[in-house]
């Protein structure tokens, strides 16, 4: 894939391309990755697509300058002055955190895209730690705090896990991103910057409905971090426009084994 700038506001928004077609993907990567991620689909994609992946904010070579704040119409204003405003719809593919803000595009923004494949998308289910640690001031507060002295976090955890109240795999998956200083760091600011992206679901299944937009999502049969229970429950009232698949793998979907099977997902 080719590294490829746009200059937005301050800031300076990289984002990676392959293709040359008229049809273009938009896709939006998981946290602690970049738009390369999306590297493994470039040679599956056929020659009438274009993939644009992009680098979020505080992700990969992005530099951004509007402080904590993104907001969705930052983004929707990114994607089509990429595309220079092109009038054919999109196709919009989200992994983990990007699933969450692909969502919200098309809650508000329907009409510009004519398909979804979401991969272990988050957003379709309310996180309570998320919300208290990104939409509360005292609970943002407190989320700064605990970054900057994880101690106390790291004892409730352990006994929460000692005492099986708290699964395994997301406990190991909680100390991979907590463990390291900067890493806790980049957690509090990208959490922070990304607050906004909270999808209505109420909103979200009238406008696939109305638009008629197929929405595939995709899940790992070993995933315990994102599950497929999630689309499950979302898929009800909606079951004409939205399918369900579990691959098999966990919560890293976007591997090589998997590639022919997104690629499919993508463009059938």
């Amino acid at each position: 894939m080719i590294p490829e700038k746009i200059s937005f506001q301050n800031s300076v928004i990289q984002y990676y391309t392959a293709g040359t077609g008229a049809q273009y993907i938009i896709a939006l990567h998981g946290y602690g990755e970049d738009g390369n991620s999306f590297a493994f689909l470039e040679n599956l994609l056929p020659t009438n697509y274009s993939l644009i992946a992009i680098d979020l904010p505080f992700h990969g070579g992005t530099i951004w300058q509007e402080g904590l704040h993104f907001s969705l119409e930052d983004l929707w204003q990114i994607i089509r002055g990429i595309t220079k405003n092109t009038t054919i719809p999109y196709i919009i593919v989200g992994y983990s955190m990007g699933g969450r803000m692909a969502l919200q595009l098309l809650q508000y923004y329907p009409q510009y895209f004519e398909k979804a494949v979401l991969l272990a998308p988050d957003g379709l289910h309310h996180n309570k730690w998320h919300f208290l640690s990104t939409q509360t001031r005292l609970g943002n507060r407190t989320f700064k705090w605990v970054m900057k002295h994880p101690k106390p976090l790291f004892v409730a955890m352990d006994i929460s896990c000692k005492l099986k109240l708290f699964n395994k795999s997301v406990y190991n998956f909680a100390h991979y991103y907590l463990d390291d200083p900067h890493a806790r760091e980049q957690l509090y600011v990208r959490w922070t910057t990304l607050r906004k992206f909270m999808p209505n679901h109420a909103i979200l299944k009238q406008n696939i409905q109305k638009y008629k937009i197929p929405v595939h999502l995709i899940f790992g049969k070993y995933d315990r971090v994102i599950t497929a229970k999630y689309g499950r429950l979302f898929k009800k009232g909606v079951e004409n426009w939205v399918t369900i698949e579990e691959l098999d793998s966990g919560h890293q979907l976007l591997k090589e084994k998997n590639a022919a099977y997104i690629a499919q997902a993508i463009c059938k």
